[in-house]
């Protein structure tokens, strides 16, 4: 991977891939100013393009920014083995009134990496801050073909919710705040896990700066910056339709199959776990209903044995419906989430390789604008016109210099797709092996718990005389 002393990666495209985050504060918003506030492979792949490219007369081409000063991040890397960084999202709590509302959370972080100048601290963030600071690394790291954990999506409904309400604390809007807790607590940790994203220094003023963020206001469906945003992903839309190349490296090919049936079972997966536990709560409905009616039908029962076994009855039914209401809960915090995460994560990757696409694109344009130099240079040679010939022959040396450029680019973001993407299937297996558990010693834990409650109940069912 290139260090500060490569040059510069020659084209720098606008991140249209990123996702369109709705606004947590979006009635403040509205009011607001508009603003628009690697190591080289070893052999090149030879891409085709599989349709003719547009003129390239107009096109503009800018430069990229700078790769990251001072440490190589392969030896960054190396040196992150046995540290840790464990981070806990805690005690939400809504700040303001009315539609200017918003909630912010207490983000706690131990860690051995010194790094840091502590060992334990705690800031208070809101929402907007982990979209900003997503967006940040974003704009770092993906171009070079890092993987970025998605942060949690923005939900107008659920945020409405808790500003009108004058009690968070209750009902759906603590629903709410408490599975939003919850998936910004997994996405910092899933950062904090990256061995380079874990050491940014945007990602570390985030945990550490005791301090108020400035507002990533970056982030706000109704900002500028919200407006491009959408105008930009229209027109990557239409790149991706528009722009195919055939792709002639296996290890490329196989992946974006790969990640693509990934998606789709995921999405499937994820779909019936949800539909489970919604059936789950409805059993728990239900059995709540039945343990009324046989309350109920025991205050009636004249028979005194019966009417004891009846009133038992609904005692252990109402017992089983806690369980029942806690297995759905597990369901959806353990094995829900999980795969919500990663369809989040199969969207990151997705864009990663697209990023990919967009420097090859940008690769092959330098090449046909430096054709189109040695053309007009052999022209005004022949044409005996050796002024302009000196000048044709600098621009022939500043597209070489770009091509060269433009190639080790696209050289370095597959090779670091490939490291990333191994990094990848390692947690993968790892988080998927680890939930799988909890879910088996979760639902046997009921199961368990539901025997004893019958076992506790046959004795007074046979008692019956």
């Amino acid at each position: 991977m290139a260090d500060s002393r490569d040059p510069p990666p020659l084209f720098n495209n606008v991140d249209i891939d990123q996702r369109d985050y709705d606004n947590e504060d979006l009635f403040t918003s509205a009011v607001e100013d508009i603003g628009v506030h690697e190591d080289g492979a070893s052999e090149t792949p030879k891409l085709q393009l599989s349709q003719e490219s547009p003129s390239l007369d107009n096109v503009q081409v800018v430069k990229s920014p700078p790769a990251l000063q001072g440490e190589p991040l392969d030896e960054l890397e190396k040196e992150c083995g046995d540290q840790f960084i464990q981070v806990t999202v805690t005690e939400p709590q809504k700040l303001g009134e009315g539609m200017a509302a918003y909630v912010a959370y207490k983000v706690i972080t131990r860690t051995n990496m010194p790094i840091f100048r502590k060992r334990s601290f705690s800031v208070m963030r809101r929402f907007s801050d982990f979209l900003g600071l997503h967006d940040k690394l974003v704009e770092k790291y993906l171009r070079m073909g890092r993987i970025i954990p998605p942060a949690p999506e923005k939900s107008v409904i659920g945020m409405t919710k808790i500003k009108m309400s004058n009690q968070p604390e209750q009902g759906s809007s603590a629903e709410f705040v408490e599975k939003r807790r919850a998936s910004l607590e997994r996405y910092l940790n899933r950062t904090a896990a990256h061995p380079i994203l874990g050491i940014d220094p945007d990602f570390r003023e985030f945990l550490e700066a005791d301090m108020e963020l400035p507002k990533a206001t970056n982030t706000s469906a109704l900002s500028g910056a919200g407006v491009m945003r959408l105008f930009n992903k229209v027109g990557e839309t239409v790149n991706k339709i528009t722009y195919k190349m055939d792709e002639s490296d296996p290890w490329f090919e196989e992946k974006t199959q790969q990640i693509e049936n990934l998606d789709t079972q995921l999405r499937k997966l994820h779909a019936n776990v949800e539909t489970l536990v919604l059936h789950r709560k409805d059993l728990a409905v239900l059995t709540s209903a039945f343990a009324k009616s046989a309350a109920m039908l025991s205050n009636c029962e004249e028979h005194t044995s019966l009417s004891r076994a009846l009133s038992q009855l609904a005692e252990v039914e109402e017992k089983v419906e806690a369980l029942h209401n806690e297995q759905a809960n597990a369901d959806f915090s353990v094995l829900c989430e999980l795969l919500k995460d990663y369809i989040a994560l199969t969207v990151a990757i997705k864009e990663v390789f697209h990023e990919r696409v967009k420097v090859y694109q940008n690769w092959q344009h330098s090449q046909q604008m430096l054709n189109k130099k040695r053309e007009q240079k052999a022209k005004l040679e022949l044409s005996g016109k050796p002024d302009k010939g000196n000048q044709a022959s600098v621009e022939v040396v500043e597209w070489e210099a770009k091509v060269e450029r433009g190639q080790e680019e696209f050289d370095n973001i597959s090779k670091m797709i490939k490291k990333e993407m191994e990094r990848f299937e390692v947690s993968r297996v790892k988080d998927f092996k680890a939930i799988i558990i909890q879910y088996l010693e979760n639902l046997m834990t009921h199961q368990q718990q539901l025997i004893k409650y019958w076992e506790a109940f046959l004795p007074e069912a046979k008692a019956i005389a």
